[in-house]
């Protein structure tokens, strides 16, 4: 899958970028409550990344959206941690090596940015993504951190930057 391209979002893709999320929530039986489902700004995620030490990332393929991800700052917590958020792929994109280099950018972003620490949320099902977060060096914390607001993700990871 060579004829791909990594981006930042723009704001025509919201809609395209809500879409792949929800997607690959019922794809996944993720839960909808307590969960980056029930967002409220998942469908103006430009707007959401477009603010200081954000940034949100698009994979795109023949002009349609095929994959995303992005860090931001932790709320409610020290000006050091950032969160990885919202690191989806339609199945056609997995297994690829695209997660990896989207996990590359977002992790250099986040130390552009001048964070020393990155959270993440993850479910437990999701055995392959944690494979990936285990792979860069996230590791496993044994509790949630700062205000995600995302109760029903029960595995929580953090890395060194």
């Amino acid at each position: 899958m060579e004829d791909y391209s990594i981006r930042k979002i723009k704001k025509e893709d919201n809609q395209a970028v809500a879409q792949l999320i929800r997607a690959v929530f019922d794809e996944l039986n993720i839960p909808k409550v307590g969960t980056a489902y029930e967002d409220p700004y998942l469908d103006l995620m430009f707007e959401e990344y477009n603010k200081p030490k954000s940034v949100y990332y698009v994979v795109e393929k023949e002009g349609r959206i095929i994959g995303s991800a992005g860090v931001a700052p932790l709320e409610n917590e020290a000006e050091t941690i950032c969160e990885l958020q919202k690191m989806y792929f339609l199945p056609e994109t997995r297994g690829l090596g695209i997660g990896s280099k989207m996990m590359a950018l977002c992790l250099q972003s986040a130390k552009d940015f001048g964070f020393e620490k990155c959270y993440l949320e993850t479910m437990p099902f999701m055995l392959d993504a944690q494979k990936l977060y285990k792979k860069v060096g996230f590791e496993y914390i044994c509790s949630p951190m700062g205000s995600t607001g995302h109760t029903s993700c029960p595995v929580w990871m953090l890395k060194e930057l």
